[in-house]
Protein backbone atom coordinates (compact mmCIF):
# COMPACT_ATOMS: atom_id res chain seq x y z
CA UNK A 1 0.00 0.00 0.00
CA UNK A 2 1.21 3.47 -0.71
CA UNK A 3 0.82 6.50 1.53
CA UNK A 4 -1.88 9.05 0.91
CA UNK A 5 -1.62 11.00 -2.30
CA UNK A 6 -0.58 14.08 -0.35
CA UNK A 7 -3.29 16.35 -1.67
CA UNK A 8 -4.87 16.76 1.74
CA UNK A 9 -8.28 16.82 0.11
CA UNK A 10 -10.82 15.72 2.66
CA UNK A 11 -13.69 15.51 0.17
CA UNK A 12 -17.37 15.87 0.98
CA UNK A 13 -17.63 13.25 3.65
CA UNK A 14 -20.14 15.08 5.80
CA UNK A 15 -17.96 14.12 8.75
CA UNK A 16 -16.40 16.46 11.26
CA UNK A 17 -13.07 16.17 9.49
CA UNK A 18 -10.66 19.02 9.80
CA UNK A 19 -10.11 19.06 6.06
CA UNK A 20 -6.52 19.24 4.88
CA UNK A 21 -5.10 19.67 8.36
CA UNK A 22 -3.08 16.88 9.97
CA UNK A 23 -5.05 14.81 12.41
CA UNK A 24 -8.31 14.76 10.48
CA UNK A 25 -10.63 11.83 10.94
CA UNK A 26 -10.13 10.92 7.29
CA UNK A 27 -6.40 10.55 7.86
CA UNK A 28 -7.01 8.62 11.09
CA UNK A 29 -9.33 6.22 9.25
CA UNK A 30 -6.77 5.66 6.54
CA UNK A 31 -4.07 5.03 9.16
CA UNK A 32 -6.37 2.61 10.99
CA UNK A 33 -7.04 0.82 7.71
CA UNK A 34 -3.30 0.44 7.06
CA UNK A 35 -2.76 -0.90 10.58
CA UNK A 36 -5.63 -3.40 10.32
CA UNK A 37 -4.27 -4.62 6.99
CA UNK A 38 -0.80 -4.93 8.53
CA UNK A 39 -2.28 -6.89 11.42
CA UNK A 40 -3.87 -9.34 9.03
CA UNK A 41 -0.78 -9.72 6.86
CA UNK A 42 1.47 -10.31 9.87
CA UNK A 43 -1.00 -12.64 11.57
CA UNK A 44 -0.84 -10.49 14.70
CA UNK A 45 -3.68 -8.97 16.65
CA UNK A 46 -4.38 -5.28 16.10
CA UNK A 47 -3.23 -4.39 19.61
CA UNK A 48 0.11 -6.12 19.00
CA UNK A 49 0.61 -4.05 15.84
CA UNK A 50 -0.22 -0.88 17.77
CA UNK A 51 2.21 -1.84 20.55
CA UNK A 52 5.03 -2.37 18.04
CA UNK A 53 4.83 1.15 16.62
CA UNK A 54 7.58 3.60 17.59
CA UNK A 55 5.00 6.42 17.78
CA UNK A 56 1.36 6.00 18.67
CA UNK A 57 -0.99 7.08 15.88
CA UNK A 58 -3.79 9.60 16.26
CA UNK A 59 -6.17 8.82 19.14
CA UNK A 60 -9.07 8.21 16.75
CA UNK A 61 -7.00 5.73 14.72
CA UNK A 62 -6.05 3.87 17.91
CA UNK A 63 -9.69 3.77 18.99
CA UNK A 64 -10.75 2.32 15.63
CA UNK A 65 -8.00 -0.32 15.50
CA UNK A 66 -8.57 -1.37 19.10
CA UNK A 67 -12.34 -1.45 18.61
CA UNK A 68 -12.13 -3.62 15.51
CA UNK A 69 -9.78 -5.99 17.33
CA UNK A 70 -12.24 -6.36 20.20
CA UNK A 71 -15.25 -7.00 17.97
CA UNK A 72 -14.00 -9.22 15.12
CA UNK A 73 -16.69 -11.87 15.60
CA UNK A 74 -19.54 -9.36 15.67
CA UNK A 75 -18.18 -7.48 12.66
CA UNK A 76 -17.49 -10.60 10.62
CA UNK A 77 -21.00 -11.86 11.38
CA UNK A 78 -22.58 -8.67 10.05
CA UNK A 79 -20.33 -8.55 7.01
CA UNK A 80 -20.97 -12.22 6.20
CA UNK A 81 -24.72 -11.75 6.54
CA UNK A 82 -24.71 -8.96 3.94
CA UNK A 83 -21.97 -10.07 1.53
CA UNK A 84 -24.02 -12.20 -0.83
CA UNK A 85 -22.18 -15.23 -2.16
CA UNK A 86 -18.92 -14.19 -0.48
CA UNK A 87 -17.23 -16.04 2.34
CA UNK A 88 -15.36 -13.49 4.46
CA UNK A 89 -12.16 -15.54 4.33
CA UNK A 90 -12.18 -15.44 0.51
CA UNK A 91 -12.53 -11.67 0.23
CA UNK A 92 -9.46 -9.66 -0.70
CA UNK A 93 -7.60 -8.79 2.51
CA UNK A 94 -7.85 -5.09 1.80
CA UNK A 95 -11.63 -5.28 1.38
CA UNK A 96 -11.97 -7.32 4.55
CA UNK A 97 -9.95 -4.77 6.56
CA UNK A 98 -12.02 -1.89 5.15
CA UNK A 99 -15.32 -3.63 5.77
CA UNK A 100 -14.36 -4.41 9.36
CA UNK A 101 -13.28 -0.83 9.98
CA UNK A 102 -16.39 0.75 8.47
CA UNK A 103 -18.75 -1.79 10.06
CA UNK A 104 -17.20 -1.02 13.44
CA UNK A 105 -17.96 2.66 12.92
CA UNK A 106 -21.50 1.96 11.77
CA UNK A 107 -22.22 -0.18 14.83
CA UNK A 108 -20.18 1.46 17.57
CA UNK A 109 -19.75 5.10 16.53
CA UNK A 110 -23.24 6.58 16.14
CA UNK A 111 -21.69 10.05 16.32
CA UNK A 112 -20.17 9.52 12.86
CA UNK A 113 -22.48 10.09 9.90
CA UNK A 114 -23.43 6.98 7.94
CA UNK A 115 -22.62 8.68 4.65
CA UNK A 116 -19.14 9.61 5.86
CA UNK A 117 -18.37 6.05 6.92
CA UNK A 118 -19.53 4.53 3.64
CA UNK A 119 -18.09 7.13 1.27
CA UNK A 120 -14.65 7.09 2.89
CA UNK A 121 -14.54 3.27 2.86
CA UNK A 122 -15.52 3.26 -0.82
CA UNK A 123 -12.82 5.81 -1.65
CA UNK A 124 -10.18 3.74 0.16
CA UNK A 125 -11.37 0.61 -1.64
CA UNK A 126 -11.06 2.36 -5.01
CA UNK A 127 -7.59 3.63 -4.14
CA UNK A 128 -6.07 0.47 -2.68
CA UNK A 129 -8.00 -2.60 -3.79
CA UNK A 130 -9.43 -4.12 -6.97
CA UNK A 131 -11.41 -2.41 -9.72
CA UNK A 132 -14.66 -3.85 -8.37
CA UNK A 133 -13.97 -3.22 -4.69
CA UNK A 134 -15.61 0.19 -4.50
CA UNK A 135 -18.98 -1.18 -5.62
CA UNK A 136 -18.62 -4.27 -3.46
CA UNK A 137 -17.74 -2.30 -0.31
CA UNK A 138 -20.56 0.16 -1.00
CA UNK A 139 -23.13 -2.62 -1.38
CA UNK A 140 -22.10 -4.50 1.75
CA UNK A 141 -21.88 -1.39 3.92
CA UNK A 142 -25.20 -0.02 2.66
CA UNK A 143 -26.86 -3.29 3.66
CA UNK A 144 -25.12 -3.30 7.05
CA UNK A 145 -26.15 0.33 7.62
CA UNK A 146 -29.77 -0.47 6.77
CA UNK A 147 -29.74 -3.08 9.55
CA UNK A 148 -27.79 -1.26 12.25
CA UNK A 149 -28.88 2.32 11.51
CA UNK A 150 -32.37 1.98 10.06
CA UNK A 151 -33.32 5.60 10.79
CA UNK A 152 -30.32 7.01 8.90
Amino acid sequence: MSPTDGTGDSGDSGDDDLGPFPGSRREARERAFHLLYESEMKGEGPDAVLASLPLEPDEFAVELVHGVGETYEELDGLISAHARNWDIDRMPSLDRALLRLATFELVHRPDVATGAVISEAVELAKRYSTDDSGRFVNGVLSAVAAEVRPAS
